[in-house]
């Protein structure tokens, strides 16, 4: 699992296109941010503003990467970045379709530098489509692919924006993922490739559970379905302390289980009944259950019990879980902010890189290594507006 030989230039900013190449140099990438001169990656100074004097979007998904100021609407920054082509794996890119090809840095420009590249657009709606050079973010595209909609308990409640930005970052999964296959198939005697990567296709790809009733004519409603709310063992309850447990006892085991448990065995042969009306009554009994006691004391009281039962915590809280803790899913070191640690690892040891780079700190070191001359390297460097 390891991508130590493998060279990235990264043309994204904001948040799924880091997010993708930050994934890459968690496991040992070299990932060389290519940032306009100046301002740079608009994350560095988006509030809130974390410890490290960047903006927390910007630490989160930048470390470990090294930064290169170029203008690549002047013919010496564009130079420098063929250069830079030459000798790269892969090109990231995610400027509205059409952006590249002015900037002359778009695929069939760089296979004339690298027959080998593999090159990713990521987009909001790719590069194809009536919606391909609109505007967008994550909330667009949610609501776009059905998300926002059925994020919600019913018809009757306002979408609400989801706690994460997911359209965001399963962009950016996907588009690791993407890559990883590419470069695979690269190496089994395939050629370079253009992956065009629409972050409203990867959304919809995640309603696959809803698929079967859409394509044949119904219109799942939240709160109407199997995993959105409709029955009474897959739901959120409060407790007596104002806080929330999540029961997702599907299976019949699971139900029983749980229904011995908090001394509620009428309820077991009701499991998934098709009666509204008991439904309304397993539902009603289950809340008024769990609010006599506080979700610390429920947690307790089923820690033991082979069911799904869970609480509903705050991100604080999840960071500081003992479950998070023992699989080294927070990483600190002496000279960086806590990190959220790579999620699959062979062995015990997990390391992620945690430094991250100043606008501009690795220019002139990137470039010397490429080649480019010196003359060019000093029209570069001269202002190159690093901070």
């Amino acid at each position: 699992m390891r991508l130590d030989d493998l060279f990235v230039l990264d043309c994204s900013r904001l948040l799924p296109g880091p997010y993708a190449t930050q994934l890459l140099a968690d496991l040992g990438a070299t990932v060389v941010k290519i940032e306009e001169p100046g301002r740079g990656d608009y994350a560095r100074s988006m509030e809130p503003i974390g410890e490290s004097g960047f903006g927390e979007i910007f630490e989160a998904v930048n470390r470990g990467k090294q930064s290169v100021a170029l203008d690549l609407s002047d013919d010496a920054g564009r130079e420098a970045f063929y250069e830079l082509a030459e000798a790269a794996d892969v090109v990231f890119e995610t400027f509205r379709p059409g952006v590249a090809e002015r900037l002359g840095i778009d695929y069939e420009t760089l296979t004339e530098y690298n027959e080998e590249l593999v090159y990713v657009s990521l987009s909001g709606y790719g590069q194809t489509g009536p919606n391909a050079d609109r505007a967008g973010h994550d909330l667009n595209y949610a609501g776009l692919t059905g998300l926002l909609d059925m994020t919600r308990p019913d018809e009757d409640s306002k979408p609400a924006i989801p706690g994460y930005p997911m359209v965001d970052m399963a962009s950016g999964l996907f588009a690791a993922f993407g890559i990883v296959s590419a470069l695979l198939s690269r190496e089994r005697g395939a050629s370079g490739t253009h992956l065009d990567i629409a972050m409203t296709d990867v959304m919809l790809s995640f309603a696959q559970v809803f698929a079967g009733s859409a394509f044949g004519g119904e219109t799942p409603r939240p709160g109407e379905t199997l995993l959105t709310g409709e029955f009474p063992c897959y739901d959120v309850y409060r407790t007596g302390d104002g806080r929330y447990l999540t029961v997702a006892a599907l299976e019949p085991k699971f139900w029983t289980a749980l229904c011995t448990a908090i001394d509620r065995p009428e309820l077991i042969d009701e499991h998934l009944s098709d009666d509204p009306a008991v439904r309304a009554a397993v539902r009603d009994t289950l809340r008024d259950t769990f609010e006599e006691r506080t979700m610390a004391d429920w947690l307790a009281e089923l820690d033991d019990v082979d069911t799904a039962v869970g609480g509903v915590h705050t991100v604080t809280e999840a960071f500081d879980h003992e479950q998070a803790r023992e699989r080294g899913m927070v990483v600190s070191s002496d000279d960086a902010p806590p990190r959220i640690g790579f999620p699959a690892f062979e062995s015990d040891e997990r390391s992620v890189p945690t430094r991250l780079p100043n606008h501009g700190e690795h220019t002139e070191s990137v470039l010397r290594e490429a080649g480019v001359s010196a003359e060019t390297l000093a029209r570069l460097t001269g202002d190159d507006g690093e901070n």
